[in-house]
């Protein structure tokens, strides 16, 4: 049966996330910089043997062994470099999905909004009403003011005074004052019962009592 319709093939396994794979290439580059870094402490054992060493021969044996591991370092550079370049590529793929994720969620968020929004203004939010409603406002504010204008007027004072009757009333005013002034020196009651000058004795002295002439 397997040679007639071929055999069933295995499902593929899913391609690894963009996170997987960016910690992939993390730590192969980690594992590059600990080369690197190795190669580096090699160099500068040899630069060291090359400031001491006299011989020409010693001299070039080491300077070739050095060309050697500055090789490899380069070598070793240039695939971290590469690396680097892909994780760069994936983490900035991963940030546009996860962008183009939020753009999406936030698009259907304000569709969303637009519907509730126009079903609150067709139902609840009339434009008519909200005018009808501010037109009411305005004429209860005026009237309001009409009222409390009305509320706050002086019924008892006249508005038909002038310039002359002010005068004529600080004249009399200033009659009375004066009329005061000269009553307060001899009470009124007084002023009429007593003579000007009085003299001589009093009417209902008797016979049997002396006068008091001269008291």
């Amino acid at each position: 049966m397997n040679r007639v319709f071929g055999k069933k093939k295995a499902p593929k396994a899913p391609p690894p996330s963009l996170t997987d794979a960016s910690a992939g290439l993390g730590t192969r580059t980690n594992h590059l910089d600990t080369k690197i870094a190795t190669l580096d402490k090699e160099l500068k054992v040899y630069k060291d043997k090359l400031r001491t060493i006299k011989s020409p021969a010693a001299k070039k044996n080491i300077q070739k062994r050095a060309m050697d591991v500055l090789k490899r370092k380069r070598m070793y550079e240039g695939q971290r470099d590469q690396l680097m370049g892909q994780q760069f590529n994936i983490d900035q793929a991963a940030f546009g999905i996860e962008s183009a994720k939020a753009t999406v969620d936030s698009v259907a968020a304000m569709k969303s909004a637009n519907v509730q929004l126009k079903q609150a203004i067709q139902k609840d939010l009339k434009i008519d009403d909200v005018d009808d409603l501010a037109d009411d406002m305005a004429e209860l504010m005026e009237e309001m003011n009409e009222i409390n204008e009305a509320m706050g007027r002086n019924f008892s004072t006249p508005d038909d005074i002038n310039l002359d009757d002010l005068d004529a009333e600080l004249d009399m005013l200033e009659d009375e004052f004066e009329e005061e002034e000269v009553g307060e020196s001899t009470p009124s009651y007084l002023q009429e019962s007593l003579p000007a000058n009085p003299t001589g004795t009093p009417q209902n002295v008797g016979e049997d009592e002396p006068a008091l002439a001269g008291l």
